[in-house]
C-alpha cells in the first residue's frame, strides 16, 4: 500500500483479463487490490481435463500480467474469501456478477458470509454485453425465441469497452503467499490454444482481417477456417463480448457474426430465467420422450464418442473433438442429431460428454445447443427435423476434405462415395466400420416415438 487506503479483494472468475474489466476498475478505485482466484472444487472437479488445462494456463498468464500478485486459494469461496479479506483488513470483495444457477447460489453464500464478518461483496458488470434480465417482450416477459430477442438485444445496446484499470497491486504478506494453492494441471495430449488475453485479441484480429467477410457462408464449411475460434476466450473472459462487438461493422458477414455473439447471450438469458433447463428439458412435455439405455446402448454411445459409427461426417466430428478439444459448430449439430435421433440416447448424456472434452465448454451455450437439436428447448429445431448424416456431409463437405482429414482410413475414396463408403462397388475399406445403425430405419423409429409422445399430450 502506498496511500494509506484500505486494500480490497478482486475475485477473478470468468473475467481473466485486465482490460475492459469494470469490476476491477471499481476495486482499484477503492484502493490497492489483492487479485484472487478461488479454486472452487464444485466447478473444478467436474470439468474435463481440457477445460482445466486451459484454465490453469490462463491463470499462469494472469499471474504474470499482475506482476505475480495473483493469489490462488483452495476451498469453498464463502470461507476462503472472508478469511483473506479479514487477513488483509479489506472491507470489500469485488467481482463481476454471475448469472448461472450455481454462480448465483454461491454468490449469495459469499454475500451472507461476508456481511456476517463485516465485509461486503460488490458485484459490477457481467460476462455479457447485455446483462441477463435486461430485455423483455412487449408484455414484460422474458424472450423464448431468438429472433425477437436479437432485435431487442441490439436495440438495448451495450457500453463501450473501458480501458486498463489503474491498479496498485497489493503485496500480500508471506503468511498468505505460503497458502498459495497448487493447481493440478492435467497432462493432455492435444495442442491447446494459447490462453492469454493477448492471444484472444490476436485471434480476433486475424478473424476480422481474413474471416469475417465470408463468414455468412464459410462458417458452415468444416473443412475451412471459417469461424472465429474465439469461444474459449469468451468462456473465460480473456476477451469480453463488448470488445468484439465494438469492432464489428455493418457488412453481412459482420451482422451474421453479431447474431452468433447474441446466441451466446440468448442462452445465458434462458438459463437465467429457467435454471432447471441446464439439465432438464425446457419444453417439459418433451421430457417423456422414449430414450434407450442398457449395455447395447452403452456400446453405441462409445462408438459415437470414439468416432467409429461408420458415418464419416459424424466420425470426423467426434475425432476432431478428441484431437482438438473443439468441434466445428455445423458438425456439432450433426453429431448431436445422430446421438439423439439415430441412436435414441438422451441429449443430456451427449451434453456431458461435450462438456468433458471442450476447451470452450459453457453450460448455457452447450446444453441449450443440445436442446435445440433434441427439440426440447427454446427456439428448438422441431423433433421431426432429423439430420441425415450423408446429405449433411455432401452439402457442407462436398469434396470430403474435412472427412479425409479426420478419417484417413477412407481418404482414398472418390468424392461420390466419401460420405457413404459402403456404396463403393468393392465396399467400404476393411479398416473402417460398417454403419452401426441404418439411418433411414432409425429416422422412422424417432418419428414413431414422437407420434406416441404427442398422443399422450392430449
Amino acid at each position: 500500500m502506498t496511500d494509506g487506503s484500505r486494500p480490497s479483494l478482486f475475485w477473478f472468475r470468468r473475467d481473466l483479463r485486465l482490460a475492459d474489466n469494470p469490476a476491477l476498475i471499481a476495486a482499484a478505485e477503492a484502493g490497492p487490490v489483492l487479485p484472487v482466484f478461488v479454486l472452487d472444487r464444485a466447478l473444478w472437479d467436474p470439468a474435463g481435463p481440457n477445460r482445466r488445462a486451459f484454465l490453469a494456463a490462463a491463470l499462469d498468464g494472469l499471474s504474470e500480467a499482475t506482476g505475480g500478485s495473483l493469489l490462488v486459494v483452495d476451498g469453498p469461496p464463502e470461507a476462503a474469501l472472508v478469511k483473506l479479506a479479514s487477513a488483509i483488513g479489506a472491507t470489500e470483495i469485488h467481482a463481476a456478477e454471475d448469472f448461472g444457477p450455481y454462480g448465483r447460489s454461491r454468490d449469495q453464500r459469499v454475500h451472507e458470509a461476508a456481511a456476517a464478518a463485516g465485509h461486503s461483496l460488490v458485484l459490477t458488470d457481467s460476462p455479457y454485453a447485455v446483462r441477463p434480465g435486461s430485455v423483455f417482450t412487449g408484455s414484460g416477459t422474458s424472450y423464448k425465441v431468438f429472433t425477437p430477442f436479437f432485435r431487442s438485444w441490439k436495440a438495448h445496446g451495450w457500453d463501450n469497452p473501458s480501458g486498463l484499470a489503474d491498479v496498485i497491486w497489493f503485496d500480500a504478506p508471506e503468511e498468505l503467499r505460503s497458502q498459495q494453492a497448487t493447481i493440478e494441471k492435467p497432462s493432455i495430449d492435444i495442442a491447446m490454444p494459447e490462453a492469454t488475453e493477448a492471444a484472444a485479441h490476436d485471434t480476433l484480429d486475424g478473424f476480422l482481417a481474413d474471416g469475417v467477410g465470408g463468414y455468412g457462408t464459410r462458417r458452415d464449411l468444416p473443412a475451412v477456417e471459417g469461424t472465429s475460434r474465439l469461444s474459449p476466450y469468451l468462456k473465460w473472459g480473456l476477451i469480453h463480448p463488448r470488445q468484439v462487438l465494438e469492432r464489428l461493422g455493418g457488412s453481412p458477414g459482420e451482422e451474421t457474426f453479431r447474431s452468433e455473439i447474441c446466441w451466446r447471450e440468448f442462452y445465458a438469458e434462458v438459463l437465467f430465467n429457467r435454471p432447471d433447463s441446464a439439465r432438464a428439458a425446457y419444453v417439459q412435455k418433451m421430457a417423456a420422450m422414449e430414450v434407450d439405455e442398457g449395455p447395447e446402448t452403452d456400446q453405441l454411445f462409445t462408438a459415437w464418442a470414439d468416432g467409429q459409427t461408420g458415418y464419416p461426417i459424424v466420425d470426423a466430428g467426434m475425432r476432431q473433438l478428441l484431437a482438438e478439444g473443439w468441434m466445428h459448430n455445423r458438425v456439432r449439430m450433426i453429431v448431436a442429431s445422430f446421438l439423439v435421433k439415430d441412436l435414441h440416447i438422451d441429449w443430456t448424456r451427449g451434453a456431458r460428454h461435450f462438456m468433458c472434452q471442450l476447451f470452450d465448454g459453457d453450460l448455457a451455450s452447450n446444453n441449450h445447443g443440445w436442446q435445440w437439436v433434441a427439440g426440447t428447448g427454446t427456439d428448438a429445431s422441431p423433433y421431426f427435423r432429423i439430420f441425415n448424416p450423408i446429405s449433411q456431409g455432401k452439402k457442407f463437405d462436398p469434396d470430403g476434405a474435412y472427412v479425409r482429414r479426420w478419417v484417413p482410413e477412407i481418404a482414398h475414396l472418390p468424392d461420390r462415395s466419401i460420405h457413404a463408403p459402403w456404396t463403393e462397388k468393392t465396399g467400404a475399406p476393411a479398416a473402417y466400420p460398417a454403419p452401426i445403425v441404418d439411418h433411414d430405419e432409425e429416422r422412422k423409429e424417432s418419428l414413431a416415438r414422437y407420434d406416441r409422445l404427442k398422443r399422450n399430450w392430449a
